[in-house]
Order: C-alpha cells, then sequence, then structure tokens
C-alpha cells in the first residue's frame, strides 16, 4: 500500500477545515507576495539612498507616526545595532522641540503609506529649510512626501492583508524589510564584522557567542610553567599551586613544547615519579588554541578533542605560535555562558 503523500501547504490551510488556519495562510501569502514584488522593483533609488545614507557624518534620524512610527523604531534598532548610528525622533514631539536633535551632519529617513501624514510636516519643512537631505518610504509617488524627498523609496502596489484593507499590515511589512535591506547593505558596504558586532552586542546570548578566547583567558602571570629539566616533585608543586590541573613544560625560547595533566601522573605513577624530569612524563606538543578564537569555538576543541580535556593553552598565532600568552579552562567558558 502507497504511504499517502504530505498535505501542501493549501491543503494543511484549507478553509474547510480550519477557517483560522486559512486566514493566517492568507495573510501570510499576500505579504509574502508583497516582499516578493518589492524585491523586484528596487532599482537606481535605492542605491541613491545607500549612497546618501553612507555619506553622512552624522546620524540616521528615521522618522513615523502610528504603525509607521513603531516600524521606524525597529529600523533604528536594526541600523544603530548593525554599526549605522541612527535614532528615532517622533514627529508630534519634534513640532514641541525635538527637531533639535536633527541636524545638518543627519539624513531623515521617513515613513508614511500615503506620504501626506500631517504630523511630518514640521520635519520635512525644517529638512529642507536646513538642507537636510531626506529619504522617503511612501506607497504614493505622487504625495507631498515622496515630492519634498531627495530619494523617494516607492513601496509597490499591494493589497493590505487585512480583509477591510485598512489595517497597516502589507504596507508597514514592506517597510520594515525595506529599513532592513538599507541597514544590512550599508553593513556589507562598511566591512562591518563578527567583532564589530560583538561590541555593540556585549549582553545576552548573542554577545556571549561572540566573547573571544582573549576575554576569558588567565594571562601571562598566572601561567603554570616549568622548564623540561624540571624534576616532578616541584613541577607537581607548580601545577596544584596553578588550580588548572596541568603544567605546560617550555624551553629556553619560552616555546611550549610539552605538557603535563593528571593523567600524565596517572600514567607514570610508582615510586620514582618525584625524583623524574618534567621531559620523561610530559606529552610532546601540546594542542593549543588562538587568542583570537571564539571562546565557543575553545568549547568545541576541548569537547571534541580525544580525550576531551578541561584545560587549553593559548598562544598569539601572529606573534609567536608556540609561544604562550594565557591559558583557559571549561570552567572559565562556563562560568561566562558559553555553551
Amino acid at each position: 500500500m502507497k504511504a499517502q503523500a504530505e498535505p501542501c501547504p493549501s491543503e494543511t490551510f484549507d478553509e474547510s477545515q480550519n477557517p483560522d488556519l486559512a486566514v493566517a495562510a492568507r495573510v501570510l501569502a499576500v505579504e509574502a507576495e508583497a516582499l516578493n514584488t518589492l524585491a523586484r522593483s528596487l532599482d537606481g533609488r535605492f542605491i541613491e539612498a545607500v549612497e546618501l545614507l553612507a555619506g553622512i557624518k552624522g546620524r540616521v534620524v528615521v522618522t513615523g507616526m502610528g504603525k509607521s512610527g513603531h516600524i521606524a523604531r525597529k529600523i533604528v534598532a536594526t541600523l544603530a545595532s548593525t554599526g549605522t548610528p541612527a535614532q528615532f525622533v517622533h514627529p508630534g514631539e519634534a513640532s514641541h522641540g525635538d527637531l533639535g536633535m536633527v541636524t545638518d551632519q543627519d539624513a531623515v529617513i521617513a515613513l508614511s503609506n500615503s506620504g501626506n501624514t500631517l504630523e511630518l510636516s514640521d520635519i520635512i519643512t525644517y529638512a529642507k529649510r536646513f538642507s537636510i537631505p531626506m529619504i522617503a518610504m511612501t506607497a504614493k509617488a505622487e504625495s507631498a512626501l515622496a515630492e519634498a524627498a531627495d530619494v523617494p523609496l516607492i513601496l509597490p502596489a499591494a493589497p493590505e492583508a487585512c480583509p477591510m484593507g485598512l489595517a497597516p499590515t502589507t504596507s508597514t511589512t514592506m517597510m520594515l524589510a525595506l529599513g532592513d535591506a538599507l541597514a544590512v547593505t550599508l553593513l556589507d558596504r562598511k566591512g562591518f564584522s563578527a567583532s564589530d558586532f560583538r561590541l555593540l552586542h556585549p549582553g545576552g546570548t548573542l554577545g556571549k557567542h561572540l566573547l573571544r578566547v582573549s576575554e576569558l583567558m588567565h594571562g601571562r602571570e598566572t601561567l603554570p610553567l616549568c622548564s623540561p629539566d624540571t624534576v616532578m616533585s616541584e613541577a607537581i608543586l607548580i601545577m596544584t599551586e596553578g588550580h588548572f590541573g596541568c603544567v605546560g613544560i617550555v624551553d629556553e625560547a619560552g616555546r611550549l613544547i610539552g605538557i603535563i595533566t593528571d593523567g600524565d601522573l596517572r600514567r607514570h605513577m610508582d615510586d620514582a615519579l618525584l625524583s623524574c624530569k618534567a621531559r620523561d612524563v610530559m606529552t610532546a606538543s601540546p594542542r593549543t588554541i588562538r587568542a583570537s578564537a571564539l571562546a565557543a569555538e575553545a568549547v568545541a576543541f576541548m569537547n571534541t578533542s580525544s580525550p576531551p580535556f578541561l584545560c587549553v593553552f593559548v598562544v598569539d598565532e601572529e606573534a609567536s605560535p608556540d609561544v604562550p600568552v594565557g591559558i583557559l579552562h571549561m570552567h572559565d567558558c562556563l562560568r561566562a555562558g558559553v555553551v
């Protein structure tokens, strides 16, 4: 007997089976089609907008009223978190003093689906008066906002997902996506890196994943090190005082040539152990990790090694790949929330 084929989305959301899912599926389909249309409509005006924003010395001031204002705030947050300084100015408050937040070093992005939002008039007039470049996001090419803007970004015609065609849904989704497109294009143009991202996202799960080994490691002053000719009675003392469960063996040039761990001690446990030299007990050519590596990479490195280990010496590959500059314990990563 043939296995029954998985139902396609249209079958899954059949209105006769579940009207709520049918409504939800229709909303998403309408908005998805609008985004596809928006992507196809991008032209030279989008490039002009990117050039304008990339060339300013100040901030990107984003403004909008009502639902457009909520979208404007999200665009500001995305711009700021990806390396483009930005701030939201409420158009109503702008008319009562907050225009002072906008300088001639800035650029304005104004959002209005109709393009004729009365509350935007003062900030539009202010931008024109002081030659502050302005980008418009609107669905109406012949609106007051579009005509006043230096770069009008016109949203393609698309129905609102609301069955009455009134509630801002599709239009705000397109504005949000267009804001994301501007932010990410600027990010790409600037060569914004994971390290830059980490500086702006020090908290939360994302910040923890972007921590570097150099930020968690113990520095040179705490390194448990000894020479190959150190007797094991002394090497064990150094190992115990370090609280890392290991001691690194370095040559005269300070290069790491071996490591002694608890496992090495157990393997060499006999009456002669304390009188042995470190070179006789160490594991040669120990694995190390770069100071610039992500802490998450170090955790994976320690966990997937065979056998796994809890401590690893850190090196600066650019300065000297064989000289230890720090040591990282698994517990350091766990305390920082890196798993």
